[in-house]
């Protein structure tokens, strides 16, 4: 693989990036918690996770920022519980750009809440290495 190839590789893996913490409650006072305020909206609990911030140019961002969202991804390594059944428990995902991020933990897109739980990490990516994961 030449240097460009492996480039995404050393970005995502090459450190976990800054510490973060998700919530500490239980599964079941979170899965209360998410249907209390978002009550049509698909959950999903993740453990193992990281958050991407996406390295952009001021035209990227206002393009992101254009469309409603935030320039963050979330990758988590395992899924917890999923409401709609989409992943099985310990599956990996990676979410579409965030619309909101609330309390440190409650990680919304537009077709998902994302409840963060226990400890992760946060980085900056380029947005290559983010869809490589599509």
């Amino acid at each position: 693989m030449s240097t460009d190839e492996n480039e995404g590789d050393d970005e995502l893996l090459g450190s976990p990036g800054e510490p973060r913490l998700g919530s500490l409650d239980s599964d079941e006072n979170l899965i209360e918690l998410v249907k209390a305020l978002y009550p049509r909206k698909p959950h999903c609990l993740v453990e193992n996770w990281t958050i991407l911030r996406a390295d952009v140019t001021d035209e990227e961002l206002q393009k992101i920022h254009a469309a409603g969202q935030l320039p963050l991804v979330l990758f988590a390594h395992n899924v917890r519980f999923d409401s709609e059944r989409r992943f099985d428990v310990g599956d990996w995902v990676r979410s579409t750009f965030a619309v909101s991020f609330e309390d440190g933990f409650l990680f919304e897109t537009r077709n998902t809440i994302y409840v963060m739980t226990g400890p992760g990490h946060e980085k900056s990516v380029s947005l290559k290495t983010i869809f490589s994961f599509f």
